[in-house]
């Protein structure tokens, strides 16, 4: 079977990395006030935004959602974990805060909720999410029922 996979939308990268870097600026800048370094302002409120932007095309690509004959692959920067197709009772889309996220619930009771795909308001919104939810519930009823050719 070949390997799905789902990651965040370039918009949600975006989002993600505009927030950060805006964190980032304030952090730097109130930092730099109480140092005395204030006239670095425009690299100190610029710089974290433009780099976060950059780096979120670069980590967009790491991180995500890989579905495979051995389950489903949860891809984060800083590991991977799988949650094989035996373990997983239940998949459904949740709300959680701000965004509706898919759900994994496995036979121990513990539930893991997949890096992508979400949507939510603005910059996180996929107009392709209830497709790709569609797509991963047929993938595990698929494996859990019938199985898929490989």
């Amino acid at each position: 079977m070949e390997a799905a996979h789902f990651r965040p939308t370039w918009h949600q990268a975006l989002g993600r990395a505009l927030i950060l870097g805006a964190l980032g600026a304030v952090v730097l800048l109130a930092t730099a006030l109480v140092v005395g370094v204030a006239w670095l302002w425009p690299l100190l409120v610029f710089g974290p935004p433009v780099t976060a932007v950059f780096a979120a095309e670069l980590l967009r690509r790491r991180v995500g959602t890989e579905i495979t004959a051995a389950g489903i692959r949860t891809v984060t920067p800083f590991g991977a974990g799988t949650q094989p197709w035996s373990q997983v009772v239940d998949l459904r889309a949740e709300r959680r805060g701000a965004r509706t996220v898919v759900s994994v619930y496995l036979n121990s009771g513990t539930s893991v909720q997949l890096r992508a795909p979400y949507s939510g308001e603005f910059f996180a919104a996929d107009p392709r999410f209830e497709q790709k939810v569609s797509a991963l519930a047929h993938l595990w009823r698929s494996h859990r029922f019938g199985g898929v050719p490989t």
